[in-house]
């Protein structure tokens, strides 16, 4: 799968990607969609100005036939928007994981903590060989 460019990672296999207007939007890698494989259901987080999600902390949980495992706050700060689409279609996030199915959009709280995220070389640097498996 290609991955768009300009896409900053976490090591908890999430995309991020900073919009013109400093907010970030943020998904799940292709690893963590192959790794979850038949994804049936996501807890999205309520868009909320006044709640900080401190960086790591769990936002939400991802369930497929395999497992279910949560996904986390990049960064620090609060959630501006989230993809109602994904409810509907969640089987989305195993189909388009850098596009349709991008999860949810935050204002940084602190812009510095997008430089602590990893590059695409780094992120893949990180990833198991091909014939291991890795838990989510």
């Amino acid at each position: 799968m290609t991955v768009p460019k300009g896409l900053k990672f976490t090591s908890h296999h999430q995309w991020v990607k900073v919009k013109p207007n400093g907010h970030i939007v943020v998904g799940i890698t292709d690893f963590a969609q192959s790794q979850l494989r038949d994804i049936t259901y996501i807890e999205l987080p309520e868009p909320d100005p006044v709640h900080v999600f401190q960086a790591n902390d769990e936002v939400g949980v991802i369930e497929s036939n395999k497992t279910a495992a949560p996904y986390l706050a990049p960064v620090s700060g609060v959630i501006t928007a989230v993809n109602t689409r994904l409810l509907d279609s969640p089987e989305l996030l195993n189909q388009d994981p850098y596009g349709a199915a991008w999860i949810f959009e935050m204002k940084p709280a602190n812009r510095r903590e997008l430089d602590e995220l990893m590059d695409l070389d780094e992120y893949e640097s990180t990833l198991p060989e091909e014939d291991e498996e890795e838990e989510l």
